[in-house]
């Protein structure tokens, strides 16, 4: 395992990360001085990529309640799209909202243009396919800018090394970098995560998590209908592709792996995994239909992964951990829903509990949140580098799907310094490029055939 693993996985690292995030909470609630990103103190911003994750960003970004906001430039390959997202955000919020024709970019180099709009301290939001992250991340923060990453941010080792130098680097210019894991800004996980660290469960052993259901987003793909342009569809139908997202599994699963991970003040040193494709028809996507992956601690403990994409199968969209004195419901439902709960054995039933979360009204967004604490961070000139502890979430949830397309026993230095880059060059791509991944004469993608390819997902 290499150092610089050893150093993220550290109790230190993460207790100073649990720090930051209680630090930020506390500021909520002051009156805090502000940083000036243009002279009128008002706080600037770029939305990268206008599908409904970055609209949501946005929408959470400009009901901050820390100084005036605004929004003044917006970028994606799909005009349509951001038609949709602007017209929603002005509906919203009026003259917060300061798009003209001129600050609207359509296109691969879009993001260029929209953060040269903004001065240095402004923020970036970041909310296109992963696979892109890795390029705005780096202009963002050449520029001098703080910015909010949606998840996941990686999907495989070449950018995942990329992204920690690039994060290495913002946080010595002291930019702040947030993450769209929002179950770290969940009220009643922090609690949890309290408890957990003043022994009250004692000594994780076990960690489940569940995100089983039927099909949703675009994990299921037919064949390229012609139009768009090959590249363009797979980015519109970017759960299908692994380059694009890292498929379902990590799309979907990150959350919860990330939270449990966060519990254990630690990250997986290694994992195996299985999973298969059942019921696929005409479907030419790369996913898998269902995986179960188990993630392997350092001192030995255990964190099992199971997801699932299937029509008529029973959801389980939960999360649990298990110690040597006791037991915790994390996540009650989703990704971080309430409320949490700590039990004095393995039942978690009433009579055995110990603790249940209890938040205020104005706390229990989570998405609220983690852009309340980021702009706290922004004005208040506090740490707030999220970008590390981001590439490693994505990593670790890579590893495991990584693990069931191969069937190969994996480790995290092995994900993360593999040498397969999925998207090469994606930052010289124009409208007219070529996909990453062609289909063949009938239309399908190369998908995972474990046991036979080992030293690639495809």
């Amino acid at each position: 395992m290499t150092e610089t693993i050893k150093q993220v996985s550290s109790r230190r690292q993460f207790l100073e990360n649990t720090g930051r995030i209680a630090a930020a909470t506390t500021l909520a609630g002051m009156a805090v001085p502000h940083v000036h990103a243009a002279e009128d103190n008002t706080l600037q911003l770029v939305l990268v990529g206008c599908g409904g994750r970055g609209t949501g960003a946005a929408a959470n970004a400009l009901a901050v309640k820390q100084g005036p906001m605004r929004l003044i430039a917006m970028v994606d390959v799909f005009p349509n799209r951001l038609q949709g997202s602007l017209g929603n955000l002005k509906n919203q919020f009026g003259d917060r909202v300061d798009v003209p024709e001129d600050r609207q970019f359509i296109g691969f180099d879009g993001y260029r243009k929209a953060i040269d709009c903004l001065k240095p301290g402004d923020i970036v939001i970041s909310a296109t396919p992963p696979a892109f992250r890795w390029a705005h991340f780096d202009y963002a923060v050449k520029k001098g800018m703080h910015i909010f990453m949606e998840k996941p941010l990686t999907t495989d080792g070449p950018t995942s090394r990329r992204m920690l130098a690039t994060a290495a680097e913002a946080k010595a210019k002291n930019l702040k970098t947030g993450v769209g894991l929002m179950s770290r800004h969940s009220r009643a996980l922090q609690e949890l995560h309290q408890r957990i660290q003043d022994g009250e469960i004692g000594d994780i052993v076990s960690m489940r998590g569940y995100r089983m259901g039927g099909p949703i987003g675009s994990v299921f793909s037919e064949r390229w209908p012609g139009s768009p342009s090959e590249l363009l569809w797979q980015i519109q139908r970017f759960h299908s592709f692994l380059w694009a997202s890292g498929g379902g599994f990590s799309d979907f699963n990150i959350h919860i792996i990330d939270h449990l991970c966060w519990m254990k003040n630690a990250w997986p040193v290694k994992a195996q995994a299985v999973g298969g494709r059942h019921f696929r028809g005409n479907y030419v996507d790369q996913n898998f239909d269902s995986y179960s992956v188990e993630y392997v601690f350092e001192d030995g403990a255990r964190l099992h992964m199971d997801g699932r994409c299937m029509h008529g199968s029973h959801g389980i969209y939960s999360s649990y951990i298990h110690g040597t004195k006791g037991s915790a419901i994390a996540s009650n439902g989703g990704d971080c829903g309430m409320p949490s709960k700590t039990f004095s054995g393995q039942i978690p039933d009433r009579a055995r509990m110990l603790w249940e979360s209890e938040v205020a009204a104005d706390q229990r967004n989570p998405y609220d949140n983690e852009w309340n604490d980021l702009v706290n961070a922004i004005r208040a000139d506090e740490p707030f580098d999220e970008a590390e502890r981001g590439v490693y979430a994505s990593l670790v949830t890579s590893l495991g799907r990584k693990a069931a397309h191969t069937a190969k026993e994996l480790t995290l230095d092995d994900m993360l310094n593999a040498d397969h880059e999925y998207a090469p060059d994606l930052d010289k791509w124009t409208m007219d490029s070529p996909p990453p991944l062609k289909s063949d004469e009938n239309g399908r993608y190369p998908i995972p055939q474990p046991g036979l390819i080992g030293d690639r997902e495809f």
